[in-house]
Parts: structure tokens; sequence; C-alpha cells
């Protein structure tokens, strides 16, 4: 068997515990034994990764009892009960509780291997159904962070969904605080080792010394493995990768090429670069840098994506008002166009700094956004320019931004919205269906 599949037995007599674990044993399975169910119940739980063939008398916890607490941690592990002459009502009531099979004493070795066989390959399947439900799930809830409907966003997402199923190592760029690390946890959550380990490391937030025993070994403050150990079969995510040093620049070039093609361990390098007058090739040896770069992912900066702006001020501005117990500000539409407008040289950390201080303000009654703006970009030079931007644009924006606000805060329920914007229902429908908006995602 390619990978071995454990069996409980769970038997009070230990002759029979004993020679049902050696003949599993010797026909392939990782047979573990227990002298009673109280004992099983320690070990085999909703997790178990196998099956568990228990008696039906038992002092203490009989196999009935111990059938109906397995069932209750999981329904779908499979149990097969080993009954003596006389038993079988008893065991066509194991059945109907959830036991897959049963086994009359005294049974043949054969047919107990084949249940066993059987009841491992349907645990298998139904694990890999539940760790594929998990990943996708988890694929599902990272790339819903990545918010927004611009261009730039969308072609971002079919990077990531292209990419993530990819199996080269990956180098993300960007200006800081676009969401490089969520791009990464993305790439890795919709790929084939989204079940394996995420392991972070920034490679600026430590000396060379330090770096190169967390990296490589060996590890002594805390113990544990080193990082690419760690990482083994799944994802390790360098950041801040331009402040490497040559020699583990060096160290990290042969971890590479050592796994081979397909690699074991994907390596996404983020760097961080921009503004600093220089780019990553700059810093990186280059072969290195084309080890790293086979695949690449830009992350587009906040000031490129237009009304995701306001969806994502809108966004986090309702979730720090209910962290905070306060309402979310109302925006205007000059401090929509403000939005729009702003540089954003800190992206959508910013961006989510001066939602979280609006929320602050609005609770105090005091300041507004277009002091926060100043105050956040006075050394960022000067604002965008809205020279040939039409008028309509802003409006259209900020009408987009009104509606899926009112939309969200009473979740779908369109007669509230349409009393609150003043907007007959025909009218509040078409332009739902200009925007893009739909019912069901606020329901």
């Amino acid at each position: 068997m390619a990978r071995m599949m454990k069996v409980a037995i769970v038997d009070d007599e230990e002759d029979l515990r004993q020679s049902v674990s050696q003949w599993l044993a010797l026909s392939g399975f990782d047979a573990v034994a227990f002298a009673s169910a109280e004992e099983a119940l320690k070990v085999v739980g909703a997790d178990w990764p196998g099956a568990v063939i228990s008696d039906i008398r038992m002092p203490g916890m009989d196999g009935m009892a111990f059938l109906k607490r397995l069932m209750s941690l999981d329904s779908a592990l499979p149990v097969i009960m080993i009954t003596g002459h006389g038993d079988v009502p008893m065991a066509v009531e194991a059945m109907r509780m959830g036991a897959m099979d049963f086994l009359e004493k005294p049974f043949n070795p054969d047919r107990m291997t084949e249940l066993a066989k059987r009841a491992t390959q349907a645990r298998r399947l139904t694990l890999d159904n539940r760790a594929l439900r998990r990943d996708l799930a988890e694929g599902a809830q990272v790339m819903g962070k990545l918010i927004g409907s611009s261009a730039p966003m969308e072609r971002l997402r079919e990077d990531i969904l292209d990419l993530g199923q990819a199996d080269g190592h990956v180098l993300i760029d960007g200006e800081t605080g676009t969401g490089k690390t969520l791009a990464a946890h993305a790439l890795h959550a919709v790929g084939p080792r989204a079940g394996k380990r995420f392991v972070v490391v920034s490679c600026a937030a430590y000396t060379e010394d330090v770096l190169a025993a967390k990296l490589f070994g060996p590890v002594s403050e805390g113990g544990g493995l080193p990082l690419v150990e760690d990482a083994r079969g799944g994802t390790l995510c360098l950041e801040d990768i331009e402040a490497l040093s040559q020699s583990l620049q060096a160290r990290l070039l042969t971890f590479i090429n050592e796994q081979g093609t397909p690699a074991e361990t994907r390596v996404i390098a983020i760097c961080n670069t921009h503004g600093e007058g220089r780019t990553v090739e700059d810093a990186l040896r280059a072969d290195l840098y084309f080890r790293l770069a086979a695949l690449k992912i830009l992350l587009p900066p906040l000031r490129n994506r237009g009304e995701d702006i306001l969806t994502l001020f809108a966004r986090m501005s309702e979730q720090f008002a209910e962290e905070y117990g306060c309402p979310a500000p109302v925006i205007t539409a000059q401090e929509a166009a403000q939005l729009l407008q702003a540089p954003w040289p800190g992206n959508v950390r910013q961006l989510i700094n001066i939602a979280e201080r609006a929320v602050l303000q609005n609770r105090r009654g005091t300041g507004s956004i277009a002091s926060l703006l100043m105050a956040d970009n006075e050394d960022a030079g000067p604002a965008m320019t809205t020279e040939g931007k039409p008028l309509k644009d802003y409006v259209e924006n900020f009408e987009r931004m009104l509606i899926d606000n009112t939309m969200r805060r009473h979740k779908g329920a369109i007669t509230a919205v349409m009393d609150e914007l003043c907007l007959p229902r025909r009218t509040l429908n078409e332009k739902m269906a200009k925007y893009g908006l739909s019912r069901a995602d606020y329901l």
C-alpha cells in the first residue's frame, strides 16, 4: 500500500487482540491495539486516519456504546464489529447505528483483511475529500480578501489562479502596502500545496547570522526545524528578499537547485525596492534572480485602481465601526473625489489606517477625511491630477459606493435600501445592474 492506513483493534481478550494485530500488520496495515473502549477513545477521534475493529461484548463500555460514541465524533468513521455466536441481531443493530460491517467469531482472517482494506480505502477517500474541501474553502477565503473589481485587480486574481497551479518559484513585486504577502498566501491557497505548510520570514528582520540559522539551521533559540525543513512540501515565503546577503543568496540558490524539478518546496520571494532607486535585479545575483523570477506577479498601486478605493474604504470603515461599536462615517461626493484623487504612497495599508482614524473621528464628531488625507500625504508630493477625467466618472464611482454601502448595511433588504436612498425599485434595479451589484452578495 502506498500509504499505510491505521486500524485500531479494540478487544479485552489479549490473545485475540494480539493475533488480529499481528495478522493485519503482516497484511500491510498499521495496526494499533487497545484493551478497552475507554483506552481507545483517548486516541481515536474525528480525525482518525483509518478504520476501527471492535468487539461488541467488553467490560466497562461495551462495543455498542463505543460505536455510538464514535458515530457522534465522526459518522463517516468505518467501524467493523466482532460478534460472538448468537449476537447477529446485535450486529444488525450496530449496522443500523452506523457500523460498516461485522465479523462473526470464529472468523476467516482473509475476510477480516478484505473488510479492513475496504474500510481503510473508504476512510482515505473521505479524508482526502475533506482536505480538498478545506483547501478550496481556504483558497476562496484568501482570494475574497483581494477586494476590488478594477481591471488591475481582475488581472491579479487571474494571474494568481494561473500561477497557483504552476510549479515554479515566484517573485512578487510591487510598492509597499499593496498586499504582496496576501497575494503570496493566495498563491499557496489555490494551488496543489494548499494543505501543506505556508512559512513566512522577513529577510530584513534579522542579522545575517540569525537569519542563516533560522533558514538553514542549526536552530538554537527555541529549537525546532530550520525553515527550509519546516516548509518541506509546502511554500517558503521570503519577504524583503532584497535584504538577503550574498552568502545567503548563494545558500538559497543551492537549496533551490538541489530540489530539482518539480520542486518539493515552492519558494515565493517578495521584494520591496520601489522608491529606493533600485530594482530587485540590482539587489540579487543574476542566477538567483532568474530562478525566482521564472514566474512573476506585479501588485498594482492603489492609485491606479479607480473605484476600488471607495469600495475598500467603505469595507474597512464598516469593519472598524463594528469593532469600535459606532456608526461608520457617511462620506460626501466631495470626500469620495478626494479619496479617488489622493496619491496613496502607502497604498492599501495607508487606506486601512485612514479608514480606522475616520471611524474614530466620526465617533467623536470631529475632523474630516480631507484633513486625514492632507496629514498623511504632506510628504508625498502633490496629489494626482484630475485633468481629463470627466465629472461623470466621479459621480458614478460615488453612486456605486453609496448603493454598495447601503445594501451591505441592510444585508440586501431592498425595501430598506429604497427608503434610505429615496429610489423607486426600478431605478435601484437599473443602477445595480449598471454597477454589477447583485442582491445575492449581501444576503
